[in-house]
């Protein structure tokens, strides 16, 4: 039997929701090793209650390390916690999410374990007793299947694809003893963009803008748009708009920003270049709003709408509104 290890993520003392998402892909493949599923979660004094919840996605066991150093991501003591659990443990695999810190302790953990890593997963499962990975390279163009052959196999999915499922049971939770010290790196307090700290990498929905809002003075289209769709919304931007300097990094999408895959992706005044296509045409629901009939963008989208989208932007967010008030 294999047992596997997901490693959840905590940001200001609560626990990420992508972290509910690593559980339900662990227990995907522990049903196919015959095994079961631990997690690992640090986080400052008191996360071992929000931790236990967990138990209610396929964990049988939690482990946690609580100490006021934790508060924000402890790279050093992540790497240690996850490697000496694998030593004591012996599992088949371990999962983490390619969010912005597994993308920094996975590549860690496969060096210290001397082990393969695959990255941006989109799909699992077990074969003859190997661990079968999906993963999109070329930008996207390309999907690449991948087989474990040593164990443990390690392995990040791609946040929202593993939507979280919730079983029945509870988790035993246990305090594990992980020293803070030495740190050879820390990482600051996080500090949440104007709309909140919702990473678009993980919102449900995005509203993503390009070069065709003429200046920043006009992104207030879409922030009404996208509050007019309700919670679980975040802000996207092209690379173009970003390098303009209209909008912070973080909300960058594309081959150099982020990879997203939303419920629903608004493409408002970008013209599609492959590099923002890596980055969000496995958007479940793709919308594009452009005046050129021929961008790019309109190949990827569900739902297309040319024209101006200083005329169409508002008539849509009203009408979005009146479908929620009524």
């Amino acid at each position: 039997m294999g047992r596997v290890l997901a490693v959840a993520e905590t940001r200001s003392g609560t626990l990420r929701g992508v972290s509910r998402e690593v559980v339900t892909a662990a227990r995907t493949l522990a049903s196919g090793l015959g095994g079961g599923v631990d997690a690992l979660v640090l986080g400052p004094p008191g996360i071992a209650e929000a931790a236990g919840e967990l138990g209610g996605y396929g964990a049988d066991r939690i482990f946690v390390g609580e100490n006021d150093a934790y508060g924000a991501y402890a790279p050093d003591a992540a790497l240690r916690a996850a490697a000496d659990l694998q030593g004591r443990e012996g599992y088949a695999a371990v999962v983490l999410a390619a969010s912005a810190q597994g993308k920094d302790l996975a590549p860690r953990l496969a060096v210290r374990l001397d082990r393969p890593l695959a990255t941006d997963v989109t799909a699992i499962e077990v074969d003859s007793g190997h661990v079968v990975v999906v993963r999109p390279q070329y930008a996207g163009k390309a999907l690449a299947r991948l087989r474990f052959t040593a164990t443990p196999a390690v392995l990040s999915i791609r946040p929202n694809v593993f939507l979280p499922e919730e079983r029945s049971g509870e988790g035993a939770v246990e305090t594990l003893a992980v020293d803070p010290e030495p740190a050879r790196a820390r990482v600051q307090p996080v500090e949440g963009g104007e709309r909140g700290a919702l990473d678009v990498a993980e919102a449900t929905v995005v509203v993503a803008g390009g070069r065709g809002l003429g200046g920043p003075e006009n992104w207030r289209l879409l922030e009404e748009l996208a509050d007019a769709l309700g919670d679980g919304v975040a802000l996207g931007a092209s690379r173009a708009v970003v390098d303009a300097g209209w909008r912070p990094h973080e909300e960058q999408v594309g081959q150099t920003g982020k990879v997203v895959t939303p419920d629903l992706y608004f493409a408002i005044g970008i013209s599609g270049a492959i590099q923002h296509l890596a980055g969000m045409r496995t958007a479940k629901v793709i919308v594009a709003v452009n005046k050129d009939p021929e961008a790019p963008i309109f190949d990827v989208a569900d739902y297309g709408i040319v024209g101006d989208l200083f005329e169409v932007l508002p008539r849509l967010t009203e009408e979005i509104r009146k479908v929620r008030e009524g």
